[in-house]
């Protein structure tokens, strides 16, 4: 061939790779957005795998505490003394030590309080401004020595400043504080107290002084409490006595461990039964509440005392107005557990509370099952007026949810002892990272407990479990990433629901469910009374499953791209049915998600046709022929909408000749 005729073949080429340039930047998509190395940039070292795991230096500190409290009902105050012993397993030398102080969210002069937008919100201080924490002493006691500190205190933390350095690899010191605060009617929605018809009802959390969690990721993790990122907390042991007037019953997080001083003989061979039955039984009934036949020989005050084991906090309830009932609780090693709830006489009815044991037996058994043993003895559920809040052992729930909004309500909060209770992630800085995964977990168990009984309660679907509607995911205008307090107040649903439809994609479109079951329980197990980042969350399921998933860690987590699959052209080869059609695929969006076509032949039943991610590695357009042998009817992508396409009016392609 001449040279010169070279020229006019390198013209046509030159316009064919125009045109399809052209087409393809005309949509959003570009593949350097997630194929270009490397999103997970932080690699593996001795404290965290790279494939996910603690490594083999992994440490973690420790706090156990010794706490005496009394509840004072003429002043609805608490006072108290904490003792704790703080054991420092890191690598580094500690010159200070920071603590929270929650409470102090309620001074009128918090951080969370001139942050507060004038409307108001659910977590806000609702003008109560008592205070926070009046603390008396303060004082260290450090290789057999004690003495006092003035701490420094910022808002909802306190920095001790050690006369002595607190070593490194197992160095232990002991930090005694006195103090008191008055209980606000609404604690930002995580605690409080309500009155009833038979008395009032305190719900006490976040109630003692506690250590910063420091770790090998952050050093000394200080984030203020302000109302909405929630905690972050060491590991440790609890031996706590509560004092509360006599007429009171006090539900607490652990063991009870002087049953025979603070119940009477009746209510604890009720237990007794109890905890041998797989049906609810009463402890404590309708026409019981104040009889004095249920408390012990009259005292003014009584004293609880509870102990529980590597717990990260511990939370507690009193009141003389409530009902009380439990049931045993079967866990898969064998071992048996307990499931109490305890509610006003508002709350009864057979779609409401009376059937709260029943729903928390029925969560933890399920989630025992399916990711890792409940660790400890109880549960209890109280309504009261928190709406919904969760403590290890301990759930506070709205007093007047029922039906599937109440079953939604007790699964939810008893799911938080996994995540974050038992998996201790960092709630103050990745919300998604406990209330996306629990979620999750959730919509799993409501599928299952009593044959899906709330499966498709219409109320649960529009409530709860709307993110798997059609367009609800258009809705999201925060990356998952962004700190809770930084998320827009009508937004936070997102760090709940875009999680948990991203791991049911990945379970069901992804990766496969034996793989995902497979990885998500590995991570359970592995991190369990451990503090795992999102970084170990995404490099443990992607090394357990077999999949980079980094494509979807980044688009998911980090940004609010859109997905928009389109269907721009079918059609048949040559014209001719009988040698199969070429089927035009089009990403429009920014994100990316494996494409799923369901052919439908004239004759003949219809054909599905699963496509990987990587057909979207070299641009945002992909031409599949499929093996047709006559006439199409028509071709639909994502057919039964397991993906967030946020334009479906393009996902269908009817053929005009058929």
């Amino acid at each position: 061939m001449k040279k010169g005729s070279i020229l006019p073949l390198l013209l046509i080429h030159t316009m064919i790779l125009n045109a399809q340039n052209e087409r393809a930047d005309s949509l959003m998509y570009n593949p350097q957005d997630f194929f270009l190395q490397k999103f997970n940039a932080e690699m593996g070292n001795a404290y965290r795998s790279a494939s996910g795991l603690p490594g083999p230096m992994y440490w973690q500190n420790n706090a156990s505490y010794l706490i005496h409290a009394t509840l004072s009902e003429k002043d609805s105050s608490i006072s108290g003394d904490v003792i704790i012993t703080y054991i420092n397993n890191s690598p580094d030398k500690l010159d200070y030590l920071w603590l929270q102080l929650d409470q102090n969210l309620f001074d009128p002069t918090s951080r969370g309080a001139a942050a507060t937008p004038v409307s108001g919100d659910r977590f806000d201080v609702r003008k109560f401004n008592l205070g926070g924490y009046h603390l008396g002493n303060v004082s260290i006691t450090y290789a057999g020595n004690t003495y006092r500190v003035q701490p420094i205190i910022s808002d909802t933390r306190m920095q001790i400043r050690l006369n002595n350095s607190l070593l490194p690899k197992g160095d232990k010191i002991s930090i005694r504080i006195n103090y008191n605060f008055a209980i606000p009617v609404h604690g930002a929605d995580r605690m409080g107290r309500m009155y009833t018809k038979m008395g009032e009802i305190y719900e006490i959390a976040q109630w003692y002084p506690r250590m910063c969690v420091y770790d090998d990721v952050e050093g000394w993790n200080t984030l203020p409490y302000m109302g909405l990122g929630e905690f972050y907390c060491e590991y440790g042991n609890f031996d706590y006595y509560i004092t509360a007037p006599s007429e009171m019953i006090v539900y607490g997080s652990g063991d009870l461990q002087n049953a025979a001083e603070v119940l009477t003989s009746e209510e604890i061979k009720r237990l007794s039964l109890a905890a041998k039955s797989d049906k609810t039984v009463s402890i404590i009934g309708k026409d019981e509440i104040g009889k004095s036949a249920m408390r012990p020989p009259a005292k003014e005050n009584l004293t609880w005392h509870f102990i529980m084991k590597n717990s990260r906090d511990v939370a507690w309830v009193a009141s003389k107005a409530l009902i009380w009932d439990a049931a045993r609780i079967n866990l898969p090693s064998g071992r048996k557990a307990i499931a109490m709830s305890a509610y006003p006489t508002e709350s009864i009815g057979d779609s409401a509370y009376s059937r709260g044991t029943e729903f928390l037996k029925g969560s933890i058994e399920i989630y025992s099952k399916n990711y890792f043993e409940y660790p400890w003895n109880s549960a209890v559920n109280i309504g009261g007026t928190v709406t919904g809040m969760e403590y290890p052992g301990i759930i506070f729930n709205a007093y007047n949810a029922h039906s599937g909004f109440l079953w939604n309500l007790i699964t939810h909060e008893i799911g938080h002892n996994w995540f974050p209770m038992v998996v201790g992630s960092n709630e103050r800085k990745y919300m998604w990272q406990d209330e996306g995964l629990n979620t999750f977990i959730n919509y799993l168990a409501t599928q299952s407990f009593n044959n899906g009984e709330f499966a498709k309660d219409p109320m649960l679907s529009r409530r709860i479990f709307s993110f798997l509607e059609p367009g609800a995911f258009q809705r999201y205008k925060d990356p998952l990433m962004m700190v809770p307090e930084a998320m827009g107040l009508n937004e936070i649903g997102e760090y709940y629901g875009k999680t948990a439809f991203g791991l049911i994609i990945l379970r069901n479109v992804i990766i496969g469910k034996d793989r995902f079951d497979y990885a998500f329980r590995k991570y359970t197990e592995t991190w369990a009374f451990k503090h795992p980042t999102p970084y170990d969350f995404f490099r443990c399921m992607n090394s357990a499953a077999g999949d980079d998933l980094n494509w979807f860690w980044k688009e998911w987590f980090f940004t609010t791209w859109t997905l928009d699959q389109a269907l721009s052209d079918v059609k048949y080869v040559d014209n001719d049915p009988s040698k199969g059609i070429l089927i035009t695929i089009q990403n429009r969006g920014k994100m990316i998600m494996p494409v799923i076509l369901k052919i439908v032949p004239t004759n003949g039943e219809a054909s599905y046709i699963h496509l990987p991610v990587e057909i979207w590695q070299r641009g945002g357009i992909w031409i599949l022929k499929y093996a047709s042998t006559g006439k199409i009817e028509k071709v639909i992508l994502d057919p039964d909408k397991e993906l967030p396409d946020a334009n479906r009016n393009n996902n269908e392609w009817v053929m005009k000749d058929r």
